[in-house]
């Protein structure tokens, strides 16, 4: 028995990386995933399907309130519940390293769009979903380096922020009706988006890694733990709560 055991999740951003990671591991304890991307989500539906996983796919913006609208209602049909939500999907990957002065105002609104504005339509989608059920889970992804005050990304490590904020201010408002909102903190993870466009040079993981207490570079799969007890029944009177997971960089 699995620790989500017929439980719906929805993942956005989960075609792939670190969102495909979410995806595998909740299916690994039992739960029913929508894995929801921009991009074709059928490779992993099929490879997930396959291994026995009950799985949809459902492309859609998370900052388009009638693709989210047609998500959630093609969720409930299949399903007939919401209960737990991974706000994943984030501008990061292909955004350059560079001084505050430098970003693109483009760029910029771009990252708050998704990063920030996208948790929230999302949200806000499920919510009435949840609070008729008297129950759920989102969980919302920040990162370290909203600890850190890391350079050259202002505009991702400013939407972090704003998450962890967005999180607790949205975790007052439904606690009355037993949903649970908190937040993971990642470290720098070795996922396809981070590798595959080339933004960190070696140096930059040695010295990411060097900064831990646990000395190695952090994969995807380091993630699905806290993300399975944040949408399990053993973390039903944890909310508005930040983890850092990232071996230790952070001791938050």
């Amino acid at each position: 028995m699995g620790q989500l055991d017929k439980r719906t999740v929805i993942v956005t951003g989960a075609a792939q990386g670190i969102g495909a990671a979410y995806a595998r591991g909740l299916v690994a304890e039992g739960a029913n995933v929508v894995i929801n991307d921009v991009i074709d989500p059928a490779p992993l539906v099929n490879e997930l399907t396959a291994a026995g996983g009950d799985v949809i796919g459902i492309t859609a913006d998370v900052t388009d309130d009638d693709q989210i609208d047609s998500m959630v209602a093609k969720t409930v049909e299949k399903y007939g519940r919401i209960d737990g939500l991974i706000n994943n999907a984030a501008l990061f990957g292909k955004i350059a390293r560079r001084r505050f002065e430098e970003i693109d105002i483009e760029e910029f609104d771009a990252v708050m769009r998704v990063n920030i504005r996208g948790v929230w339509q999302v949200s806000r989608a499920v919510i009435n979903i949840m609070r008729n059920q008297r129950y759920g889970k989102v969980v919302n992804i920040a990162s370290g380096t909203v600890f850190k005050g890391t350079p050259m990304q202002l505009h991702y490590v400013t939407s972090k922020g704003a998450i962890i904020a967005l999180s607790r201010a949205m975790a007052r408002e439904v606690g009355e009706d037993n949903i649970c909102i908190n937040t993971i903190a990642p470290g720098l993870t070795r996922s396809e988006a981070v590798l595959n466009e080339g933004q960190f040079s070696d140096e930059h993981f040695d010295a990411n890694i060097g900064s831990r207490c646990i000395k190695r570079a952090e994969e995807p799969e380091d993630l699905i733990g806290t993300a399975v007890f944040l949408l399990s029944p053993d973390s039903d009177f944890v909310t508005g709560q930040v983890l850092c997971v990232d071996g230790g960089s952070v001791t938050h």
